[in-house]
């Protein structure tokens, strides 16, 4: 499933601080739950990569050692040690273990840029973190956790139908 062009259009309205503002909480509750999310890296712990959904017209640079997450615009230049590239909702299922990385990097529906092996690092190590965004999302929904973890469940199911 890919976000339709009208649905990613007001992300080129919106300022790019609020994004990042919205952006930097989620990381931050991941880094919360998933605190050693980042300790599998190695010395690709000081590397940089870029997460680009190609159906958005944003790119999310992370710096692990710092660390720190970082969105610009798909027109900015930006550098990154390695990054990937594929729809928002297959970087949300590869995230989360919920789809096979090597078959969508085979069948080109995703492209890895720059250092692979600084990017199969990061594979590894996410895959160790039992990421679920819903169970995620929830922690921050005080008493309306319940209704937001049923929510994010329901969005995910519709949104994973055919890539899993």
């Amino acid at each position: 499933m890919q976000i339709t062009s009208l649905l990613a259009l007001p992300l080129k309205a919106v300022p790019l601080v609020s994004i990042e503002l919205v952006a930097s909480r989620l990381f931050r509750l991941l880094l919360l739950a998933h605190g050693d999310m980042f300790e599998r890296l190695g010395t690709y712990k000081s590397s940089r990569f870029s997460f680009a959904p190609t159906d958005l017209p944003l790119i999310f640079l992370i710096e692990p050692d710092l660390p720190r997450l970082k969105v610009v615009r798909r027109s900015e230049a930006f550098t990154a040690d390695a990054g990937v590239e594929a729809p928002l909702v297959m970087l949300l299922a590869l995230l989360e273990g919920r789809c096979d990385a090597d078959a969508l990097f085979f069948s080109r529906d995703l492209k890895v840029i720059g250092d692979m092996e600084a990017m199969l690092a990061m594979r590894n190590a996410l895959d160790d973190c039992d990421i679920d965004m819903p169970r995620d999302l929830a922690r921050i929904g005080g008493p309306a956790a319940p209704i937001v973890l049923r929510l994010a469940e329901e969005i995910r199911r519709q949104s994973l139908k055919g890539i899993q």
